[in-house]
């Protein structure tokens, strides 16, 4: 499906007449490049039109530490976004307000647990800090997990009683992974995609010098545009991501549930053919005079790995695996090694890498401060000038603001976000499939 912004939303929202006179803040989730022009240009925005804005430090974890005898504390736990604090920020690293995973909405999975308050307890505690604070609403900056939790604390305000203040909630999309559906590129991904980019080029120079391989695993934990994106930009020998996972490179294992002995079926790597790709590749470089080259895999491959590997692996608060952790491109080279010289009867230095934690604080482009800024803008556009609630903020064609529903982007049963994919037929994916049968790299 089209990340068109306009394919996502059929349903136009409609204002809440309510009037925003001090307004929140927070950043959760990995960090991404230009998270400072959101945070700075949206709260300037809401400061110089009079409204008071406060920074939550740390994601939601500050405001789960909320209770009657701990209140929240200034400068411990929020900042008072002012114009001088805000000065000269666009343009830095890192992000101001910090960062945290801390999941209020992790034991709300269907809309019939919005009404059981031991599962939305700590739904409850964010709802009564930022009431603590006086607030009329929350901007929430984050990527899949973020935009979730702001459904979910949507949603459990409409189950309060009548008569309850409700605090209205709109989201900025974030993420290098560049997975979102509703908006075409996320602020941060071209700087991490250029980052990635060069680090690659400079893996290649290496490989060629020393006759070797490099297998550079990329962030990306659902789909493949980070992974996709440095590798086209970097003239990487290939690249494979979740996308390549079609029926040739795949097999199912079957899993048992120890307690209630239910079967399911799995789809994973058929590792030997997925090896056999890459080995297959470094043998026509080598029939045109190339002995090296640098393979770029997305880390989320690792989720199609056989249980077998996966044994131990620990989780986060939002269920994902870790996949830092798996290492796929050290195991991916120990197969690929002993297969190249199977085939070959000679032995190629072939070398894993982790890359992407580096990207996620790099320098921001202009592009990406551009986009930024509009998307912060967009946040006090929709909350002050529109009205709206429950709304992602996202852009089209020249930066112009639109407002997709959250109804639009989360399963009204799951309530978990809607992965956009590298499309199997798309131009991008082409692009890269093209460039890989180059000569010249």
């Amino acid at each position: 499906m089209s990340a068109s912004p306009s394919s996502v939303s059929q349903v136009k929202p409609q204002p809440t007449g309510r009037t925003i006179s001090r307004v929140a803040i927070l950043f959760a989730g990995g960090p991404a490049p230009a998270a400072n022009a959101v945070i700075s240009t949206c709260a300037a925005s809401f400061v110089n039109h009079g409204v008071e804005v406060f920074g939550i430090y740390n994601g939601y974890s500050h405001l789960l530490e909320y209770a009657a005898d701990h209140p929240l504390e200034e400068n411990r736990d929020y900042v008072r976004l002012t114009a001088k604090r805000l000065r000269r920020t666009r343009n830095t690293r890192g992000i101001m307000l910090g960062t945290a995973r801390a999941n209020p909405g992790k034991s709300i999975s269907h809309p019939s647990h919005l009404t059981d308050p031991e599962r939305t307890s700590p739904m409850r505690t964010v709802y009564e800090a930022l009431k603590s604070l006086e607030v009329d609403a929350l901007v929430s900056i984050g990527g899949d997990d973020t935009l979730k939790t702001a459904n979910k604390f949507k949603l459990f305000q409409q189950a309060l009683p009548e008569g309850e203040k409700r605090i209205s909630v709109v989201h900025v999309p974030k993420t290098i992974d560049n997975d979102y559906r509703g908006i075409d590129f996320t602020f941060g991904y071209f700087t991490a995609v250029e980052t990635l980019a060069e680090e690659i080029r400079n893996l290649l120079a290496d490989a060629e010098a020393t006759r070797g391989y490099f297998i550079a695993e990329c962030m990306g934990r659902s789909a493949g545009w980070l992974a996709y994106g440095a590798a086209i930009a970097s003239e990487a020998s290939m690249v494979i991501s979740v996308e390549d996972m079609t029926p040739d490179l795949c097999l199912e294992e079957t899993l048992t549930d120890p307690k209630t002995g239910v079967a399911t079926q799995r789809k994973i790597m058929n590792i030997e053919k997925f090896v056999d790709r890459i080995v297959t590749l470094m043998l026509a470089r080598e029939n045109v005079g190339k002995e090296y080259g640098v393979v770029v895999v997305a880390e989320g491959l690792a989720q199609y790995l056989p249980s077998s590997y996966l044994e131990g692996v620990k989780f986060d608060d939002h269920g994902h695996i870790s996949l830092a952790s798996t290492n796929l491109s050290r195991l991916l080279v120990k197969l690929i090694a002993k297969e190249y010289q199977a085939r070959t009867g000679k032995e190629r230095r072939v070398v894993p890498l982790q890359l992407g934690y580096e990207s996620r604080c790099a320098l921001p482009h202009a592009f990406d401060v551009m986009l930024g800024s509009q998307l912060g803008v967009g946040a006090y556009r929709a909350l002050t000038e529109k009205q709206f609630d429950g709304v992602m903020i996202s852009v089209a064609g020249q930066l112009d603001l639109t407002y997709v529903p959250f109804d639009s982007l989360i399963d009204p049963e799951t309530l978990v976000t809607i992965v956009r994919f590298i499309e199997p037929d798309s131009d991008f994916l082409r692009l890269a499939r093209l460039l890989e049968g180059s000569q010249n790299t």
